[in-house]
């Protein structure tokens, strides 16, 4: 059996969750942002200077975060989805008021709950 890559209304439902994901992250809506990610201790976030393993610990990072990130533009942002249940997306970052570039990887996974991240890497060059 072939497996179906990027299939039209697939990459659409995960583009509408990371872009909820998104709007979720410049707001700091921290109970959306915590929706997003799997609600399971095997779910891991990479940040640029941090590390989380678990919901908990990536809920316990988002509350205690000092603030939102500061507005961003995304750029050269990547949807690729396997089958109707897993996806990948990339993204590149300018932040405002910083010189480098960030990078953002997440895998997403179809759940009875919806579409929520199960890894996420963020760094910045």
């Amino acid at each position: 059996m072939a497996l179906e890559v990027n299939r039209p209304d697939v990459v659409a439902e995960v583009k509408a969750a990371f872009d909820g994901y998104e709007a979720a992250l410049i707001a700091n809506d921290v109970d959306a942002l915590d929706s997003f990610f799997w609600d399971s201790a095997e779910v891991v976030r990479f940040g640029v200077a941090d590390r989380q393993y678990g919901a908990a610990e990536i809920a316990a990072f988002r509350r205690n975060a000092p603030s939102a990130p500061p507005p961003r533009t995304l750029e050269n942002t990547v949807v690729t989805t396997f089958g109707s249940d897993m996806a990948v997306v990339t993204t590149e970052f300018r932040s405002e008021g910083h010189p480098g570039v960030g990078r953002q990887s997440q895998t997403w996974v179809r759940t009875d709950g919806g579409w929520h991240v199960v890894s996420a890497h963020v760094s910045i060059v």
